[in-house]
């Protein structure tokens, strides 16, 4: 998958993962959603599709919280960048974090918090131009639609991959 570069690309490749995740994800047995299958985002784990699901919420989450922070009146430098009492060097204890969030949730749930963090995400890319998006760094070197991409399309390739290789196993 290439990189977007402008808006409309960004947009395509939001929707074109999405749609090739939740056609995965629709084939997942419901009594499996909570089984330990897949690699965990922590080297030697494993996890439930409904970790997997929670942790592609809690990013999704997240980036929607950077921007209602911006729209609050903080800046960039204000905000707690990934999350709130995490560094970028504690991606593995912030997904674990995602997952003890979420762990109430069903996989029906979680989908839904998915469908609903994808949805608001699509129309923040929309309510933006290429300027806003792609004009300038955002976050360090990072423009905003590529930390949206590093957070949206990204990470649910890699689901979609990691579903697939464990559905073929079945």
């Amino acid at each position: 998958m290439t990189i977007p570069h402008n808006r409309q690309a960004l947009l395509d490749a939001i929707d074109t993962s999405y749609a090739r995740l939740q056609q995965d994800l629709a084939r997942v047995p419901p009594g499996l959603a909570r089984e330990l299958v897949l690699d965990g985002h922590v080297a030697g784990t494993r996890i439930s599709v409904c970790d997997l699901l929670s942790y592609l919420v809690g990013w999704n989450e997240l980036v929607l919280h950077w921007h209602a922070q911006l729209r609050e009146g903080k800046s960039v430098a204000e905000i707690a960048f990934p999350a709130e009492g995490f560094t970028w060097n504690q991606l593995g204890a912030l997904a674990q974090q995602f997952y003890v969030d979420h762990a109430q949730l069903d996989m029906a749930q979680l989908l839904h918090r998915l469908a609903q963090a994808n949805a608001k995400l699509v129309a923040l890319v929309e309510a933006s131009d290429d300027g806003q998006l792609y004009g300038e760094p955002w976050y360090k070197q990072y423009t905003m639609g590529r930390m949206i991409q590093l957070n949206t399309s990204s990470p649910y390739a890699n689901a979609r991959t990691r579903l697939r290789a464990w559905l073929k196993t079945l």
